[in-house]
């Protein structure tokens, strides 16, 4: 991270001690590393009891170390949850109910295992960007409304990109996923709004983070991505960790079937 950034990220930590999650619990999907990891651990910082997952039991593991070592102990628990697998999507519910049940979900997990114009994308790698992307942040949120009835409401966040709203010449297929993410918050929000749960996107822009790598590294590229910036600089997980800590939390009740983009200017209309 550049020295700019990390000064923001400073700032940002006198912002944290409120507690505006005292008593809620928390689902982050994909979330031991990655703006996953910094909403986790931001949900956790304002009071929330969370339950941080990954596909992968050592990632689960060393993401809850890092959480206990700065003091979250009491508000972090770890599964193992594989999205597009129904049985792991119950498990980490059920982590949830130990918890005391459930009142935020925030639908992380993406992939994008080709790149490439959107036509030249095989039948099979569709398949896998749908099934992870899109399909499973809808079975995520159709489990959690039952959770969500019983504590009289709830908060559903899904995490988009700025390529739903201005396609990346190389990821057409995530670009597009995305995009339906946009969709499936409008069309949720308006049919859970009667049991006060409000269901809401954030499309953040580039992000320094491991899935970004190919953009952030040193180079004509990362030129380029930053001069696409009103800001001159790529975002943190913890720039987007901030805009979901208020989407869960009662700043929002009056906020749904939006999504924020949170790319520090770069253009974006669909």
């Amino acid at each position: 991270p550049t020295r700019r950034s990390s000064d923001l990220f400073i700032r940002q930590l006198s912002y944290i001690p409120m507690k505006r999650l005292h008593g809620k619990v928390a689902v982050v999907t994909a979330s031991t590393d990655g703006i996953g990891f910094a909403i986790a651990k931001r949900l956790a910082q304002e009071g929330a009891k969370v339950v941080v997952s990954s596909r992968h039991q050592k990632n689960v593991d060393n993401a809850i170390s890092q959480l206990v070592d700065i003091g979250l102990k009491d508000n972090v628990v770890g599964t193992i949850c594989h999205v597009s697998k129904a049985e792991d999507r119950k498990r980490v519910f059920d982590e949830a109910i130990k918890l005391g049940g459930l009142d935020i979900l925030v639908s992380n997990a993406a992939v994008s295992p080709v790149m490439g114009p959107t036509l030249e994308c095989s039948e099979s790698a569709w398949d896998k960007i749908f099934e992870i992307n899109l399909k499973a942040g809808f079975l995520l949120a159709k489990d959690a409304m039952p959770l969500f009835k019983k504590r009289g409401g709830g908060r559903i966040i899904f995490i988009s990109s700025i390529a739903g709203y201005q396609p990346f010449e190389l990821l057409g297929a995530y670009s597009v996923s995305k995009t339906a993410l946009v969709g499936l918050t409008k069309a949720i929000s308006n049919e859970v709004a009667y049991d006060n749960v409000t269901v809401n996107c954030i499309a953040p822009g580039i992000i320094e983070t491991k899935f970004a790598d190919q953009l952030t590294q040193e180079g004509p590229i990362r030129d380029h991505a930053i001069s696409l910036t009103a800001l001159k600089r790529f975002g943190t997980p913890e720039d987007i960790a901030g805009v979901a800590a208020f989407l869960a939390s009662d700043d929002s009740s009056y906020i749904t079937g939006e999504t924020i983009i949170a790319s520090g200017g770069m253009q974006s209309r669909l």
